[in-house]
Formats: C-alpha cells, structure tokens, sequence
C-alpha cells in the first residue's frame, strides 16, 4: 500500500519538474526571441541598461525623443541607419525591449515559484544550492547580455560576434540546466521505491554507462555547433557563399588564413567561420546516427528519445541548407535558430533518459526538512 507520505512526495516532485519545464520553455522563448532582435537590427536600439527602471518604455513623444537621440550617438546610426525615422526607431525599439522584458519575466517565474516550494517543502534542502545556482546563472546571462551589447556602442556598428557567442553559450546552459533538473523531478522516486536498477538488455552486447557517456559528448558536440552558429550570425556569414555543398564550387573558401595571427581567422574570417559551421552539421548528423544506432539495444524511452534527436537534426540541416541557399532570410533564420534549440533540448533529453539508472534520485521527503 502506498503511504500518503509517498504521494505527497510524488505531488510535489511533479510540480516542481513542470514549473522548471516552464521556466525552461521560457529560456527557449528568449533564445528565439534574441535571434529575432538581432536578425531585425535591433540589438543596439537600447543604449542604457536599468535593469529595475528599464521595465517602463517610453512614454509619451519626449520620451520617445530622448531615447532616439541617445542612439543617434552610436556608430550604428551614424553609419548605417542615418536615415531612420523616429518610427523606424520605434520598430526595433519593441524587439529589444520585448527581449530584456521576457529575461525580467523569466527571473521572476523562477524565483517566486521556487520560494513557494521551498516554503511547502517540495523543494528539499540539499536541492537549494542547485535551485540558487540556476537563478544566479540567469542573473549572469542578464549580465553577459549587457556586456555584449556595450561592444557595439563605442566603435562597432554590431555587437562583438565573441560576445554574442558568450551571450548565447550561457543561455544554453542555463536552459540544459533547467531541463536536466526537471527531469530529475519528474522522473524521481519515493525513497521506498528505490532500488538496483538492473544492466539495460541484461548486459548484453551494450555498455550502458559508455552509451551514456556518449550521449552526454553528443550535448556537448551541439553545444559547440550553437557557438559556432553564433559566430556565422556575428560576422553575417550566411549571407556569403550561398552554394552548397560547395562554397562558389571551392571546398574552402578564399583567402581562409588572410589575417594573422592565423588561428585568429577561425573568430574573424566569415567564409571560415561558415565552414567550420558546415563542418560541425556534418560531424552532429554522423553522432546522431551513430548515437540513434546504438540506442536501439537501449530499451524503449531510449529510442523514443533518440527517434526525436535524430528527427530533428536531419529537420535541422535541411533548414539550415535552405537558409544558406536564400542568403539566411528572416523566417527561414528564425526557424533555424528555434530548431537548433530544439535539438539540443533533445539531445539533454536523450542523455538524462540513458543516464537516469546511475543519477536515480529521490523524490523530497516530506517528513524531512
């Protein structure tokens, strides 16, 4: 029979997991969101950063007024946009401020939930440091944001393409974060229903623990393909070389070392940059085979799991060939970006479902606090 403790247990490990999905649907938002900003232009349009004050928008024609001088004064306007109307500038005006409010919006959907369960106890103890930690990465990428943007307000008429892979990186691993912890909830135990989980297959033929190592390299390698995506987007590299699988008909393109030193050209050159992005799609659609194949002896969450990885990175090249081959237009870049989130999400699915029998935990024990 089970204890009414066990099902109260249960309750709040549910709650808890769905509130960080949540939280981690809303990270996801703003990463699609941010591609958005920056596609439209309007990554610069706020030149101050208030993180209290800068809630309100303008209101009202002087406000408005003041906002815009303040970046006629940057080399964007000044070298790009010298023609924009005040209403141009209201335009990219909403993209950026939509931007810095859902990040606001995300920070106060995950700390006032998670001061209720602390308080009900569906939050253990030993779980604060994780819960605080989350929250003080979120106050980095908010940090991290600013930083980025202060790199295109003195000399540059864009942000640094390292910062705006630093911006992005961070976001990722707070979403991974968010998302491994809620599994975690939602996957836990009553402590009563613990128990040795036995070898996948009964050990047959498959290291269960190597594939889940794998599986975790796999988050990793589309990690590392994000960051370079980033770099595309920083130097607008998708809006050259738009041929595939050749760039012009060349493997390489031109003059790929032209700037020293030479390792530098892997952060400044943009036809390498796409090269090196084309590289990685390549390298992440033979590990998600690779990965699909060998989780077909893994039991059937696995697959399913490793259905979705797979399906998605194939959906994920196609976009991206079809971006390149359209010079990266607005729809088809926005569409990119959320699948590539999209991917990686099931990419940490993936892994936490292989790696679920060593990381069992249980569920908050509510006549311990």
């Amino acid at each position: 029979m089970v204890s009414l403790s066990a099902v109260a247990a249960k309750t709040g490990s549910k709650s808890v997991g769905i509130w960080l999905l949540i939280v981690a649907a809303l990270v996801a938002g703003m990463v699609t969101l941010g591609g958005l900003t920056r596609l439209t232009g309007s990554g610069l349009s706020i030149t101050e950063w208030h993180p209290v004050t800068g809630v309100v928008p303008p209101l009202g024609e002087s406000a408005w007024q003041s906002e815009f001088a303040k970046y006629r004064q940057i080399p964007q306007y000044r070298l790009e946009n010298s023609q924009m109307t005040l209403a141009d500038f209201q335009a990219i005006y909403w993209w950026e401020w939509s931007h810095r409010l859902l990040g606001r919006l995300v920070g106060f959907a995950f700390f006032l939930p998670f001061v209720a369960f602390v308080a009900t106890g569906a939050i253990a103890r030993a779980d604060y440091p994780r819960m605080l930690g989350l929250f003080a990465l979120g106050g980095l990428q908010g940090f991290v944001g600013w930083w980025m943007v202060q790199s295109g307000l003195e000399t540059r008429v864009s942000v640094s393409q390292y910062r705006l892979a630093i911006h992005l990186g961070v976001a990722i691993i707070l979403l991974g974060a968010l998302l491994w912890a809620a599994l975690d909830y939602l996957r836990a135990r009553p402590p009563s229903a613990l128990r040795a989980v036995p070898p996948v297959n009964g050990g047959r033929e498959l290291n269960a623990q190597s594939l889940a190592n794998w599986s975790l390299a796999f988050v990793a390698l589309v990690y590392v393909q994000m960051l370079l995506g980033a770099l595309v987007a920083g130097l607008h590299a998708g809006l050259i070389y738009n041929t595939w699988p050749s760039m012009n008909g060349r493997i390489l393109p031109e003059h790929p070392f032209f700037y020293r030193p030479w390792w530098s050209n892997f952060g400044e050159d943009a036809g390498l940059a796409q090269f090196d992005h084309r590289i990685g799609a390549y390298l992440v659609a033979l590990a998600a085979m690779a990965l699909w194949t060998a989780s077909r002896r893994a039991g059937a969450a696995a697959q399913r799991s490793a259905d979705v990885v797979l399906g998605v990175t194939l959906l994920q090249i196609f976009l991206g060939i079809l971006t390149l081959l359209n010079q990266a237009p607005l729809g088809l870049a926005v569409l990119h970006q959320a699948t590539a989130v999209a991917l990686y999400a099931s990419a940490v699915w993936h892994a936490h479902t292989l790696n679920a029998p060593f990381n069992t935990r249980p569920a908050p024990d509510p006549n311990r606090r």
